[in-house]
C-alpha cells in the first residue's frame, strides 16, 4: 500500500510541476483551459484522497501504532487487510476515470471541477465526474473501516498499566483522528451518493435547474471536509510530539495539555465548516458565528506549538533530519495557521476568497505541515522499519531543498494573491508574471529536493549501514524490540507499562528493558 501511495504521489507532483510550467509565462504555453482544469483536479484527488488522508494512518499506524502500545497487531487484521483491497479498488476506479473508452482508442476525460465536486457543475459537465465520486465514496469506505479498526485496537490491545495518559503522543494523535474517520466521513459519503442519484435518476437535490440547492452540496461536502484537514494533520502533530523530546532529550512539556488538545481540535474540527461559504449564500449572524468559532482552532493549536518550544527550551537539542524536518514545519505551518487565521475573518476572506492567497495558506498548512511531517517520521522511523540507516549528510540537504523550494513555491502567491491572481486560472495578466515565474523555480528546487530525499532513502535501504536497537535514544516501546526490524507480532513478551512515555534522565532513557523477558532493568 505504501508504494502505491508514493507513486501516487510522484504522479500528483508530476502534474503540479507541468501546472506550474504551463504558468511560468502569460498566455497557452503547452495547455488549454479545459486541460489545465483536469490537471488540478487530478493533482487535488490524487494529493487528498489517495496521499494525505490515508498517508501517515497507513504507513505508521497500521505499523507504529500496535509497537507503541504493546500491542502484537491491531484488532482485527483481516479487516485492515479488507481495507488494503478496498483501497486498491477505489485506485483503479479512479484511474479508468481518466480516460473515455471509444471505438478510437482512449480519450483523456479526467473530472474538470477541482477536488471539491461543487454542484451544479460537477452534475452538468460531460467528464468523468461520477467515476471518480463512486472512487471517493470507496476511499471513504475504507478510511471509516480503518478508523474503527484503530479505535478497538487502542481501546482493548493496550499493554498491561498503559492508561491512556501513558500512551505516546502519536497514539493519541491516531486516536482523535480515528474518530473523525468514523464520523465524519459518512458524511461525505451520503454526500456523493446523492450527487450519483441526482446525475442518473435526475432527484433535484443540488441542481437548481430541478428544483435542489447547490450550497446545501457545499455544506454537506465541508462538514466532512473542513474535519478532515485535522484528520490529516493530527497524526502528523502526534509524529513532531515524539521526535521533539527524543531530539531535544528531554521530557515533553505539558504531555496532558498536548494529548488533550488533539481531543479539542478534532471536536472543534466539527463546527467550523460554515467559514468555507462566506461567499456562498449566508445571514451575516452565521457568518460572524462560524468566523468565531474559527478562531477557538488556534487556541488548541497554539498550546501544541507552545509546548514543543517548551520542551526545546534548555534541552540537549540535536539537529539530525528528522528534527530538522520538524523544526522546519513549525515555521511552515506556523505561516499557514496564522494565514488561515487571516481568511477566517468574515472582510478578508471576501476580498481572499478563490485567490491565490488561500491556495498558499493551504499548501503551507499541507504540504509544509502533514507532508513535511511525513516526511519527518519516514526519516525518525526507518531504522526502526528497516533496520539500515540513511545517509545523514543526503538527508540534510534534501531538508534543506524542500525547506528553500516551499518558500520559494508558495510565499510569493500569498502577494499575488492578494493583488487579485484568481487560482485555477491557467492564463493571467503580466503584472503578475514575476510571482509565478519564482514560485515555478521554486517548484524546480522542491523536485529536485524530493528526488535527493526518496534516492537516499532507497540507496539506505538497500545498501545502508545496521543501524542497531534505538540508534536515536528514545524512550517509547516500539524501540524497545529484540531485533531491528520488529520480529512477528512485535514485542517478545507483552510489557508492563509503570512509566510515561518519555522519561529522561540526564540526557538519556530512563526505562531500559531486557528485550528476551520485557522486564526493567534499569
Amino acid at each position: 500500500m505504501r508504494l502505491f501511495m508514493f507513486t501516487f504521489f510522484l504522479v500528483a507532483v508530476s502534474t503540479a510541476m507541468l501546472m506550474r510550467l504551463e504558468l511560468f509565462a502569460p498566455g497557452a504555453q503547452f495547455m488549454d483551459g479545459d486541460t489545465f482544469n483536469q490537471a488540478f483536479t487530478l493533482h487535488g484527488v490524487i494529493m487528498i484522497f489517495l496521499f494525505i488522508i490515508p498517508g501517515i494512518p497507513a504507513i505508521f499506524g497500521n505499523i507504529v501504532m500496535p509497537l507503541m502500545i504493546g500491542a502484537k497487531d491491531v484488532s482485527f487484521p483481516r479487516l485492515n487487510w479488507f481495507t488494503f483491497w478496498l483501497y486498491i479498488v477505489g485506485c483503479i476506479i479512479a484511474l479508468t476515470s481518466l480516460f473515455n473508452f471509444t471505438g478510437e482508442g482512449l480519450d483523456f476525460n479526467f473530472a474538470d471541477t477541482g477536488w471539491t465536486f461543487y454542484a451544479p457543475y460537477s452534475l452538468n459537465t460531460g467528464t468523468n465526474v461520477i467515476t471518480t465520486l463512486v472512487a471517493a465514496f470507496v476511499l471513504g469506505m475504507a478510511s471509516i473501516l480503518t478508523g474503527l479498526n484503530f479505535l478497538v485496537t487502542i481501546h482493548r490491545l493496550r499493554a498491561p498499566g498503559m492508561d491512556f495518559f501513558k500512551m505516546p503522543l502519536f497514539v493519541w494523535g491516531i486516536y482523535a483522528t480515528a474518530w473523525i474517520q468514523l464520523l465524519a466521513t459518512p458524511v461525505v459519503g451520503i454526500t456523493l451518493v446523492l450527487a450519483i442519484l441526482e446525475k442518473y435518476f435526475g432527484i433535484g437535490i443540488f441542481d437548481p435547474a430541478k428544483g435542489g440547492d447547490p450550497v446545501l452540496f457545499q455544506h454537506l461536502f465541508w462538514i466532512y471536509s473542513h474535519p478532515a484537514v485535522y484528520l490529516m494533520i493530527l497524526p502528523a502533530f502526534g509524529i513532531m510530539s515524539e521526535i521533539i523530546p527524543v531530539f531535544s532529550r528531554r521530557e515533553i512539556f505539558g504531555y496532558r495539555t498536548i494529548a488533550l488538545s488533539s481531543a479539542s481540535i478534532a471536536g472543534i474540527g466539527y463546527i467550523v465548516w460554515g467559514h468555507h461559504l462566506f461567499t456562498s449564500g449566508m445571514s451575516d449572524i452565521a457568518k460572524t458565528i462560524f468566523s468565531f468559532l474559527t478562531f477557538f482552532v488556534a487556541i488548541p493549536t497554539g498550546i501544541k506549538f507552545y509546548d514543543w518550544i517548551a520542551t526545546m527550551y534548555k534541552g540537549k537539542i540535536i539537529l539530525k533530519s528528522p528534527m530538522l524536518w520538524a523544526l522546519g514545519t513549525i515555521i511552515t505551518f506556523a505561516i499557514g495557521g496564522l494565514t488561515g487565521v487571516t481568511i477566517a475573518m468574515i472582510g478578508a476572506d471576501i476580498h481572499l476568497q478563490d485567490t491565490y492567497y488561500s491556495v498558499a495558506h493551504f499548501h503551507y498548512a499541507i504540504l509544509g505541515g502533514v507532508v513535511f511531517l511525513l516526511f519527518a517520521g519516514l526519516h525518525y522511523w526507518f531504522p526502526l522499519v528497516t533496520g539500515k540507516m540513511y545517509n545523514e549528510g543526503t538527508a540534510k540537504i534534501a531538508f534543506y531543498l524542500n525547506f528553500i523550494g516551499i518558500n520559494l513555491l508558495w510565499f510569493p502567491m500569498f502577494i499575488a494573491g492578494y493583488y487579485g491572481m484568481p487560482r485555477r486560472y491557467f492564463d493571467y495578466l503580466p503584472e503578475f508574471e514575476i510571482y509565478h515565474q519564482i514560485s515555478g523555480v521554486g517548484a524546480v528546487v522542491i523536485f529536485v529536493g524530493l528526488t535527493v530525499m526518496f534516492l537516499n532513502l532507497i540507496a539506505g535501504w538497500r545498501n545502508g549501514e545496521e543501524s542497531g536497537l534505538n540508534p536515536w535514544h528514545a524512550t517509547t516501546l516500539e524501540w524497545h524490540c529484540p531485533t531491528s526490524p520488529p520480529p512477528l507480532e512485535n514485542h517478545s513478551k507483552v510489557p508492563y507499562v509503570d512509566f510515561k512515555p518519555y522519561e529522561y534522565h540526564h540526557g538519556e532513557p530512563v526505562v531500559k528493558f531486557d528485550y528476551e523477558t520485557m522486564k526493567r532493568i534499569d
